[in-house]
């Protein structure tokens, strides 16, 4: 007499299922990225809509001339980064505004910018409302 069952179990497992969920897991991040990403955005810096804060720590203002102000106060480029570090000597979060005026290469914007990353200060740019 024959008792074995004729529903026998396959030891084989389908990975068919599994790759299509990686490959759409795969295509929704690529997808998805570039628009996190900040350097894949076209920024017009000089006209913004927002708020500005009134807790103002200090202040750098570059004209088209290429002149350097630090809480209006003229200073040249080069002692731009110790007046900052004396200025915001102290505090907590020190936060640096940025005013670039229309028109300023962004070469000198950068330069700024530079100097506060190097002494890990918050830099917010100010604009112009529309």
């Amino acid at each position: 007499m024959n008792l074995r069952g004729r529903n026998k179990v396959s030891p084989e497992f389908s990975m068919s299922s599994m790759t299509d969920i990686v490959f759409l897991l795969l295509v929704f991040f690529l997808l998805t990225s570039p628009a996190i990403t900040p350097d894949a955005l076209d920024l017009i810096l000089p006209k913004a809509k927002g708020k500005s804060t009134n807790q103002q720590k200090a202040s750098v203002s570059i004209t088209k001339d290429g002149a350097y102000y630090v809480n209006k106060e003229r200073v040249s480029e080069y002692q731009i980064e110790k007046q900052l570090q004396s200025v915001l000597a102290g505090q907590e979060e020190p936060t640096l505004i940025l005013r670039a005026e229309e028109g300023v290469p962004i070469e000198d914007a950068v330069f700024v910018m530079d100097i506060a990353n190097k002494n890990s200060f918050k830099v917010v740019l100010a604009v112009r409302p529309n």
